[in-house]
C-alpha cells in the first residue's frame, strides 16, 4: 500500500527537476533573460560535457556482471514484440516504413536517463538505479543504433529511387562514400558521380558538394562551402516556425540543443551549411544553413539515351529533356534527394497519383546497400559524444568490477562535479526548448491524443505482457511498468527532425508528454501498490 510518505518522497525527487524546467521556461518566455544565442552556450556545455559525463558516471558505477537478466529480457522482448508487429503490418497491410519508425519510437523508447533514474529510485529504492542504467546502455548501444539504421535505410532508398529510377538501380555494383559525407539524410548538398563500365555495371561515388551556387537555373539545390564540424550532425528546428524565402527554397537558422536523451531547437534566419552529424542530439547551437530539403529538384541517370527530368523552380512543373551526349559514361550531379518532411497530415493528391503511375523500382544488391548504410551509421555514431561516454563507462565498469579497481579520487571527483549538474541542466534545457516553441501541441489534438495513448497505455501494456512471459514478478515488475510509462525519449525526436519523419508527433511527445508524465506515473505507482 502506497502511503502519503511514499508520495512525498517521490515529489521530493521530481519537483526540483520540474522547478529547473520552469525557471528555464520563465527566463526565456517571461523575463527575457536569455537570448537564443545565450541558450546556445548553455546547451553547448550540456551537449559536450554535462550529459556525456553524467552517462559515464552512471554506467561506470554499475556492475555489468550482476545484470538482472529477467528485467533486461522483459525490456528487450517488449521492444521486439512491437517491432515484429509493426514489421508484419508494413509487410502485409501496406504500412509504411516511416510509420513503423515513428510508432516504434513512441511505444518503446522513453526518457530513461533523465526521468527514469531519479523517479524509479524514489519509488522503489536504490537498486532500481542499476536497472535503469542497464536499460540506458542497451538503448544507446542497440536500440538507438537500430533506429538510426532504419532511418539511413529509408534515406538510402530515397537516394536510389530519385537518382536511379526504375530498373537502372539494379545495375549498381558499387557505391563509394567520400570521407566528409556523414549521412544520407539529405540535409547537406551532395554530389554523385556515376561511371558505367563495359558490362553495364554502374559505380557510384557520393561526395559532398563544395559549389557556392547552383549549376543552372533549373536546379534549386544550393551548394555552400562546408564548414568543419565541432560536434556532430543533428540540428533541431522549431517545428512550426517559418523560415525566410531564399530564391527557390526555404532556409533557416537552426538552434538545437539537447541533453543525452534531450535535444531540441528553434529556427531563425540566414543560410549556412551545417556540418553536424548524428548526435547534436545534444546541443543548442545557432546553426544557420541553406536548406536542401527540396523535393526531386533534379534527377538524372548516367546513360546518354536516358531522358533527364528536371523541375522548374518557377512553375513547379516537371519537364523531360534529352540527356546530353557529354553525360555518357561518367556523370556528375548535385542532388537533394530527401523528400519533404513527413508530418501527420494527409499526403497531397498529386503525389499519390505520381506514386501510382511510377515504374516499379529496383534496388542494388543487398550487400551494396548494407555496406552503404553501415558506413554512414558508423560515421554518425563516431561523432556522437554519448557514444564514447557509454563505451568508456562500460569498459571501465568491466575492468573495475573484474579486478576490484577503484577510480583515482582525483579523477572521480573531477567527473562527479560535472555529472552532478547533468540532471538539472537537462531539465533546464527542456525548459528552454519549450519556451522557444510556437505551440506545445504541434501535430494537432487528435494525433497528440493517439500518441499519448500509445506512449502511456500501449507501452506499459506491452511491457506487462513481456514481464509475464519471462516471469518477472514483484517490485521489478512494477518498476518495469512504470519505466515504460515515462515520457517520450528525446533522441528519437532528434532523429525524426533530422530525417523528416513525423517530427511534429515526436515533438508533441517530448513537450506534452513531459507535462503529463508525472501524474501518469504516480497513478501507475498507486495502482500497482494496491
Amino acid at each position: 500500500m502506497i502511503t502519503s510518505d511514499d508520495l512525498y518522497k517521490v515529489m521530493c525527487a521530481m519537483v526540483p527537476l520540474y522547478f529547473a524546467m520552469l525557471v528555464a521556461y520563465g527566463s526565456v518566455k517571461w523575463w527575457k533573460i536569455f537570448t537564443p544565442s545565450q541558450c546556445s552556450g548553455i546547451n553547448r556545455f550540456v551537449a559536450v560535457f554535462a550529459v556525456p559525463i553524467l552517462s559515464f558516471h552512471f554506467i561506470s558505477q554499475n556492475n555489468p556482471y550482476e545484470m538482472d537478466t529477467r528485467f533486461i529480457a522483459a525490456d528487450t522482448l517488449s521492444k521486439v514484440l512491437v517491432l515484429a508487429s509493426l514489421s508484419a503490418w508494413t509487410a502485409f497491410f501496406n504500412g509504411s516504413l516511416e510509420w513503423l519508425i515513428t510508432l516504434f519510437s513512441v511505444a518503446t523508447l522513453p526518457n530513461t536517463l533523465v526521468m527514469g533514474i531519479p523517479l524509479l529510485k524514489a519509488m522503489y529504492g536504490d537498486f532500481t538505479q542499476s536497472l535503469m542504467v542497464q536499460v540506458v546502455v542497451l538503448q544507446c548501444i542497440i536500440w538507438y543504433t537500430l533506429l538510426l539504421f532504419l532511418l539511413e535505410y529509408r534515406a538510402a532508398t530515397q537516394l536510389i529511387r530519385n537518382q536511379f529510377p526504375g530498373p537502372t538501380a539494379a545495375s549498381i555494383a558499387k557505391i563509394e562514400l567520400d570521407g566528409d559525407v556523414i549521412s544520407l539524410d539529405g540535409r547537406d548538398p551532395i554530389c554523385t558521380e556515376s561511371e558505367v563500365d563495359n558490362n553495364g555495371r554502374i559505380r557510384v561515388r557520393i561526395r559532398r558538394s563544395t559549389s557556392s551556387a547552383p549549376d543552372s537555373a533549373l536546379s534549386s539545390t544550393v551548394g555552400i562551402t562546408p564548414r568543419a564540424s565541432n560536434l556532430s550532425n543533428v540540428e533541431i528546428f522549431s517545428i512550426n516556425t517559418p523560415g525566410p524565402l531564399h530564391e527557390y527554397h526555404h532556409s533557416g537558422t537552426d538552434i538545437s540543443f539537447g541533453i543525452g536523451d534531450l535535444a531540441f531547437g528553434c529556427r531563425s534566419a540566414s543560410p549556412r551549411l551545417s556540418g553536424y552529424a548524428s548526435s547534436d542530439a545534444y546541443s543548442l547551437q545557432p546553426t544557420p544553413r541553406a536548406s536542401n530539403f527540396n523535393e526531386l529538384d533534379s534527377i538524372s541517370v548516367t546513360t546518354a539515351t536516358t531522358p533527364v527530368w528536371v523541375k522548374s523552380p518557377i512553375s513547379g512543373k516537371v519537364f523531360n529533356r534529352p540527356a546530353s551526349p557529354v553525360l555518357s559514361g561518367i556523370t556528375e550531379k548535385e542532388i537533394s534527394f530527401r523528400e519533404c518532411t513527413i508530418t501527420s497530415g494527409p499526403e497531397p493528391p498529386d503525389k499519390k497519383q505520381e506514386a501510382t503511375a511510377a515504374t516499379p523500382q529496383e534496388m542494388p544488391n543487398a550487400l551494396v546497400m548494407l555496406k552503404l548504410i553501415l558506413t554512414v551509421v558508423g560515421r554518425k555514431l563516431s561523432r556522437n559524444p554519448n557514444t564514447y561516454s557509454s563505451i568508456l563507462g562500460l569498459l571501465w565498469s568491466l575492468i573495475s568490477f573484474k579486478w576490484n579497481l577503484g577510480m583515482p579520487s582525483l579523477v572521480k571527483y573531477s567527473i562527479k562535479i560535472i555529472s552532478d549538474a547533468g540532471l538539472g541542466m537537462a531539465m533546464f534545457s527542456l525548459g528552454l526548448f519549450m519556451a522557444l516553441q510556437p505551440r506545445l501541441i504541434a501535430c494537432g489534438t487528435k494525433m497528440a491524443t493517439i500518441s499519448m495513448a500509445i506512449r502511456f497505455i500501449s507501452g506499459p501494456l506491452v511491457m506487462s505482457a513481456a514481464c509475464l512471459a519471462v516471469r518477472l514478478r514483484g517490485v521489478r515488475l512494477h518498476a518495469a511498468i512504470v519505466q515504460a510509462a515515462l515520457p517520450q525519449g528525446i533522441v528519437p525526436f532528434v532523429f525524426a527532425r533530422e530525417y523528416g519523419v513525423h517530427p511534429d508527433i515526436l515533438s508533441t511527445g517530448v513537450i506534452f508528454g513531459m507535462l503529463v508524465s508525472l501524474p501518469v506515473t504516480l497513478l501507475y505507482y498507486i495502482l500497482l501498490g494496491l
